[in-house]
């Protein structure tokens, strides 16, 4: 460095990834700060520097930089800052000591680790220190990238692995396999099988149901739908078990052309939620719970590798908990750009009018919320199974779209339990009645309520 990008760095003062030491006689506060340094984002401590940023050099020698060298070796794992000399005129020089973001965080200096706080360095909690080593563990050996016992090519769905190569030789994503007709060939090809060993990453992305239903339990999808907007009363309510594909479109399907919120930012979720959730918890599990006013899509384990809730919705790195799976996904489509899944769920939301999506993380569960701004006042109280029911269901539908819906709109937001015939006589039904009209015939007709009418 120069003493020109030296004063340039001095005139902002102290940060979270710069400290000023007046000389080398701290070597050991500034280690601990450098040891916060490796465990954040970087940074530098520079040796000479008065506290209100007066840079004013010091008398340097091999002996000075041997010290602080001795000082920085307490620090472990063993990291390698860089340490230069900057003269600064009359024989005096700056010692600057400079890290990036340590690859096998957490670190300790002398037995502790240490965080930054603004321009405070701190002692790091057990609990902080516990999180950023079993991410760090995690990086190395992680549940999907272990052996899956037992399992072999034969347990996996061949035409979803097809129809995943196919997908991803189209986008550019995969190269296309020999043709060989050997499955293990094109499994090892998307990095499934190692050494001859399939991975647990194949089960869940590929694995048949019959299978993954005993030995993976927690391969599982729960579907529900309230009336209301608590859980007091149920009007679906069921469970899918299967691989990450099926789950996929089990989600789908019962959700069909849900109205009210738009259909690639649940998408997205959906994906996010079998990429990133804890595939080590047996009883875990992705779950869809739509009510009169939200929908909320939940996912076992928490956030990771210091991400909140704030920070998705933010540009962010991505760094998947799973990154076999979600590889995988990458490369069939159902992902379309590594690390902007939150940010396009807020625009889709935005674009569609409604409020941005809420993520909530409570220690053991992500869930990532939807709001629509057509709020269902009326509350169902009979079973759209019935023809009473669809009736009060529809006009409680229409009450909520001032719009109004298409015959389509309606028969998703009935679910999959009531048939298009049924739909279409009901309207019919509740237009002779004088309750609902439409402006004109066809598929794309609009349904809307008639003002007033009860």
């Amino acid at each position: 460095m120069t003493l020109q990008e030296i004063q340039l760095l001095t005139a902002s003062g102290e940060s979270e990834t710069l400290e000023f030491k007046e000389t080398t006689g701290t070597r050991r506060e500034a280690s601990m700060t450098v040891c916060a340094f490796l465990n954040q984002r970087g940074g530098r401590v520079l040796f000479g520097v008065r506290p209100d940023g007066t840079v004013v050099g010091q008398q340097v020698s091999e002996r000075t930089i041997e010290e602080m060298g001795t000082e920085l070796r307490q620090i472990d794992p063993p990291a390698f800052p860089a340490v230069e000399r900057v003269p600064v005129g009359a024989g005096r020089e700056l010692v600057v000591v400079s890290t990036g973001q340590g690859a096998s965080r957490p670190y300790s200096y002398r037995g502790k680790a240490y965080r930054r706080v603004g321009n405070t360095t701190l002692a790091m909690s057990a609990d902080e220190y516990n999180r950023m080593l079993f991410e760090r563990m995690h990086s190395e050996q992680r549940w999907e990238n272990q052996p899956a016992s037992g399992w072999s090519v034969d347990d996996l769905d061949r035409t979803e692995i097809l129809r995943t190569v196919r997908m991803a030789v189209r986008r550019g994503r995969l190269e296309a396999p020999p043709n060989s007709g050997d499955l293990a060939d094109v499994v090892r090809g998307l990095g499934l099988l190692h050494e001859g060993v399939l991975l647990r990453a194949a089960a869940v992305l590929f694995g048949k149901t019959e299978r993954l239903e005993f030995e993976m339990p927690q391969c599982l999808l729960r579907v529900a739908r309230f009336r209301g907007t608590d859980r007091t009363e149920f009007l679906i309510n069921r469970q899918f078990n299967g691989n990450a594909f099926r789950l996929l479109w089990n989600a789908t399907e019962f959700l069909g052309d849900e109205p009210l919120y738009p259909n690639l930012a649940i998408r997205e979720a959906l994906a996010n939620a079998l990429c990133h959730r804890d595939y080590s918890i047996g009883s875990g599990s992705v779950g869809i719970a739509v009510y009169d006013d939200r929908l909320e899509i939940t996912s076992s384990g928490p956030l990771h590798f210091g991400l909140t809730p704030e920070k998705l919705f933010a540009p962010h790195e991505s760094r998947p908990w799973n990154p076999l799976i979600a590889r995988t996904f990458y490369r069939s489509g159902v992902i379309e750009e590594w690390g902007s899944g939150t940010l396009r769920m807020a625009d889709m939301a935005r674009k569609a009018g409604l409020p941005a999506p809420e993520i909530e993380d409570d220690g053991g569960t992500v869930t990532v919320r939807f709001r629509h701004s057509q709020f269902v006042r009326h509350r169902i109280t009979r079973d759209v199974s019935e023809p009473e029911g669809r009736r009060e269901m529809i006009l409680a539908l229409l009450d909520g779209a001032d719009e109004g819906l298409t015959r389509r709109e309606i028969h998703a937001g009935l679910g999959s339990g009531v048939s298009e015939r049924q739909v279409r006589t009901t309207l019919e039904e509740l237009r002779d009645s004088g309750l609902v009209m439409s402006m004109a015939r066809g598929p794309l007709t609009r349904w809307q309520r008639v003002e007033g009418a009860r």
